[in-house]
């Protein structure tokens, strides 16, 4: 699937978060100072979540590290392809990752 085709996915689960999608030409969520998700250059959607919540998905899904600008992004899970058949779940974990970042001290 091509960046084009995956913003529109992107921004279908920001949407439906009630989030706002942010950047021109790097698209990602934040808030309270902090990324809590990001639409990277190969078109892979990561999403940073607490340690309790990356454990579950770990269990679930199998989670991978998210890499953007051939760094690894600390806290972050890449949402595999077949996952966003589900929306749904996407968006769940993604109001997780808005509710962790809410959590930490503001920047």
């Amino acid at each position: 699937m091509d960046l084009k085709e995956q913003l529109k996915i992107y921004d279908e689960i920001v949407d439906k978060a009630e989030l706002v999608r942010k950047g021109k030409t790097m698209f990602y969520t934040s808030d309270n100072g902090y990324m809590f998700s990001q639409l990277n250059k190969a078109g892979e959607i990561g999403i940073r979540l607490s340690k309790e919540d990356t454990i579950d998905f770990d269990s679930k899904y199998k989670a991978q590290a998210f890499k953007s600008y051939g760094a690894i992004m600390k806290d972050y899970v890449l949402i595999p392809q077949d996952l966003l058949e589900d929306i749904k779940v996407v968006v769940l974990y993604l109001k997780k990752g808005h509710e962790y970042v809410m959590s930490l001290p503001p920047k």
